[in-house]
């Protein structure tokens, strides 16, 4: 059932309470270290020195003099956050009492929130299979507030996913660099992996890409329940399935873990830092572990 106008308000004020208090006491100051620095322009070249980051190091001008150099850079005054928010119909799975769509909506308030504090802009692109919406970057408690609206609200044309759209299109619409949240299960109807490859490669040399992968316990593993008719929210195919049997249970326990480490390993070859979140557990927890490893 849709909710009305004054349901969504008090919700988007419920949700502003909760992760505005936490993006307070937790997270902008853990925000400004992972991430405000990663907001830099290029200033110049000098020689290497003990203590500098080797990943700053220039290798062209390196073996040029035969000399360790690095890049150094100046942070820039203000900063822009994007978040790729996934709005396809398996958003709205959950076995906890609480579905993906309301942990990624909580996610994205936190991080937003985070950003804010730091005086940084924050945009959003909503996508399933096509972009769905695209909110322009910009500050203050107003603009977050109506991101948090759409994330409650909003009606996608679609019901499948292609991650690929929306990178293709934050590569395109943002010239400038930023760093960017994907926030899905990544669970691409579309299973073109040559094109998400590509749109990746392309957004990682410019954009700093950060995945948060938001997942559920059932589906990773299916209850010994009997016979039960499952559908794909994505492509609407039903099929029924005799959790009973052990075999059946272990072939789809199988075919998850195998999509998963696809998903890792193509996250990973791009050098892009991943959180897992499950509607079961703690999301804080997550979210400062990534900062951390930052």
């Amino acid at each position: 059932m849709q909710e009305n106008e004054n349901d969504i308000l008090k919700r988007v004020r419920k949700i502003e309470i909760k992760t505005r208090g936490l993006s307070n006491e937790i997270f902008a100051g853990k925000y400004h270290t992972a991430f405000r620095g990663r907001g830099m322009s290029f200033s110049e070249v000098r020689e290497y020195q003990s203590g500098d980051d080797v990943r700053d190091i220039d290798w062209n001008v390196t073996a040029r003099s035969r000399k360790p150099h690095i890049k150094v850079y100046e942070e820039e005054r203000e900063l822009t956050m994007m978040l790729l928010v996934d709005v396809s119909a398996s958003r709205m799975f959950g076995s906890t009492g609480r579905m993906k769509k309301q942990l990624m909506t909580e996610i994205a308030a936190v991080l937003a929130f985070s950003a804010a504090q730091n005086n940084d802009k924050v945009g959003c692109i909503f996508f399933s299979d096509r972009v769905e919406k695209f909110i322009p970057p910009k500050k203050g408690r107003s603009h977050i507030l109506m991101i948090i609206r759409e994330l409650i609200g909003f009606e996608p044309q679609s019901t499948r996913t292609r991650i690929s759209e929306p990178i293709r299109f934050l590569t395109n619409v943002n010239k400038k660099r930023c760093t960017t949240f994907i926030l899905s299960d990544f669970l691409d109807s579309s299973r073109d992996e040559a094109a998400l490859d590509d749109a990746l490669k392309i957004a990682r040399g410019r954009h700093d890409l950060v995945g948060i992968r938001v997942v559920d316990p059932r589906e990773r593993a299916l209850p010994d329940v009997g016979i039960v008719e499952l559908c794909d929210a994505e492509t609407g195919r039903k099929v029924w399935v005799d959790t009973s049997s052990r075999a059946v249970r272990d072939h789809y326990a199988a075919q998850w873990q195998a999509r998963s480490e696809r998903i890792t390993a193509t996250l990973k070859q791009h050098r892009i830092d991943t959180a897992e979140v499950s509607t079961e557990g703690d999301y804080v927890v997550e979210l400062i572990k990534l900062f951390k490893q930052r």
